[in-house]
């Protein structure tokens, strides 16, 4: 039995017209733009017993601060954060990694924000934060690991 490619070829595209029409908006990713950016040292109880991972070498902590521009007019939630982190000596903190961390909800609009952050206990300060920017989605991609 034999196929019209002609009917092939509609069918095909009716099911793409309408898998776009019912896609739930979390597959639209935002581009957040960051600004105001600056870090300080974790509180005592955060940083208590810090070591890098997948060594045990001490680490010092700190929190990203600054303000978040969500220009969608929508919640974006799970945010992945990226950007450059270098010491004071211009070395890269997190080598051939460009994701820091994750904004878990962006309300329309300019928003704070914070990221906690470890840093090896031997790479000299003051940090140098570059190339911040963030991007998520309308509706939660991930599962709920920060929920209770």
């Amino acid at each position: 039995m034999r196929s019209n490619p002609l009917i092939v070829v509609v069918v095909c595209f009716l099911l793409s017209v309408i898998g776009l029409w019912i896609s739930p908006d979390a597959l639209a990713l935002t581009q957040i733009k960051l600004t105001d950016l600056d870090y300080h040292e974790c509180p005592v109880e955060l940083s208590r017993g810090n070591v890098t991972s997948g060594e045990l070498t001490p680490a010092n902590c700190f929190i990203i601060t600054g303000k978040a521009n969500n220009t969608s007019g929508k919640n974006v939630v799970d945010a992945d954060v990226y950007g450059r982190i270098y010491d004071a000596n211009n070395n890269s903190v997190y080598e051939n990694r460009g994701r820091v961390g994750t904004i878990e909800e962006v309300p329309p609009g300019v928003s704070d924000f914070e990221i906690r952050i470890s840093v090896a206990a031997n790479q000299p300060t003051p940090l140098k934060l570059k190339q911040f920017k963030a991007s998520g989605f309308a509706g939660r991609v991930r599962p709920f690991y920060y929920d209770d």
